[in-house]
């Protein structure tokens, strides 16, 4: 086992806002941060970039659609150090008792674009895991029947996917409230706002260290916070649903 039993892992981070989530990390995680790629020559770059700014990650190579590469790092992570106390997957951040997805505000114009009945769905307080998962899927099949506006949906896949990722915040925010609530557990969704990554491209108005702020603010909440939970969250303020 390391000397250092604590430790934060960070996939698909040798660039964008992986690249400067795991750079924040290494600034201000007690412990080691472990970087992780798919391609293990630009893993390695990135590794060497942030010692040429005095940080120490370490590198392990990670294919998320690899069984055999995922239990690699499991095996890794068990003897160096018995397990995990961060993670961040560029859809989401677990922090121990810290839980940040990676969502966006377009998810919410998304909604105020949906048919009244399908806010309606959305906004239900008892709306069950399986009842999202049927949703989004009838957004699929209903966009690759070229009938997803007649069936009330808005034209942006890309909301309506980041739509379902703050709706599921919310469902097993509740969840943890039901089942486990003396762990005081904090799980939100969060928008890093319009980032300039190879996604965004030139649209993107915000550097990836501005917004990478959000989720490691919240995925490092200081262990006696109550709140926020089951939100999401925009530069640190929580957003109406």
């Amino acid at each position: 086992m390391s000397s250092c039993s604590r430790v934060a892992l960070v996939t698909g981070a040798n660039k964008g806002i992986g690249f400067a989530i795991a750079r924040d990390l290494c600034r201000q995680f007690s412990g080691d941060v472990v970087l992780t790629a798919r391609d293990t020559a630009r893993g390695r770059a990135a590794v060497q970039q942030l010692q040429a700014e005095g940080l120490s990650p370490r590198f392990h190579q990670l294919d998320i659609d690899d069984l055999q590469s995922i239990r690699a790092l499991r095996d890794f992570l068990k003897k160096e150090y018995g397990g995990l106390n961060v993670l961040v997957n560029n859809a989401g951040i677990a922090f121990k008792r810290r839980v940040v997805n990676i969502s966006s505000l377009q998810g919410s114009k998304a909604l105020e674009n949906c048919s009244e009945d399908l806010q309606e769905k959305f906004r239900c307080e008892t709306l069950t895991e399986e009842d999202l998962v049927d949703l989004m899927k009838k957004f699929v099949e209903d966009t690759k029947n070229e009938v997803h506006e007649r069936e009330g949906w808005p034209n942006s896949a890309y909301g309506v996917s980041k739509l379902g990722v703050t709706a599921l915040s919310r469902i097993l925010a509740q969840r943890l409230d039901e089942k486990r609530k003396a762990d005081m557990i904090l799980l939100n969704a969060c928008c890093p706002g319009l980032v300039k990554t190879d996604m965004a491209g030139a649209h993107g108005s915000r550097t990836v260290e501005e917004g990478a702020e959000t989720p490691v603010y919240l995925a490092l909440l200081p262990p006696d916070a109550t709140e926020p939970h089951g939100q999401l969250v925009h530069d640190k303020v929580i957003q109406n649903w």
